[in-house]
């Protein structure tokens, strides 16, 4: 379970694979010098977050390799981050399929077997 620590005192859990999705949505809306906010499952609840470009953020992964990521789920987070509501955490939808011939998409780790 890796982590977003927002303001350096507040730490919001998330699963390596979502924050991978998450801090690209994330960092593309601060290149934009966009703020916004971000809705993250704690517990049971929701916390809510305004984030904007001079919010102080890190980003920690419990793993050391980062996953495949998935541009339908991109896709559909950052739409959501540019929504009244901001960015919130949705379900990922299945991955779709790459053309063949392409290259790996960003992020992709290869693993023998």
């Amino acid at each position: 379970m890796g982590m977003i620590v927002y303001n350096g005192r507040m730490s919001l859990p998330l699963d390596d694979r979502v924050l991978a999705h998450v801090q690209v949505v994330v960092v593309s809306k601060l290149r934009r010098r966009e703020s916004f906010a971000i809705t993250v499952p704690v517990d049971g609840s929701e916390v809510v977050s305004w984030i904007g470009p001079a919010t102080p953020l890190e980003f920690v992964y419990s793993g050391n390799r980062r996953p495949l990521l998935n541009r339908a789920w991109l896709e559909q987070l950052a739409e959501s981050a540019s929504s009244n509501r901001g960015l919130v955490i949705l379900p990922e939808p299945p991955m779709p399929p790459e053309p063949p011939g392409l290259a790996p998409p960003v992020g992709a780790v290869a693993v023998s077997a």
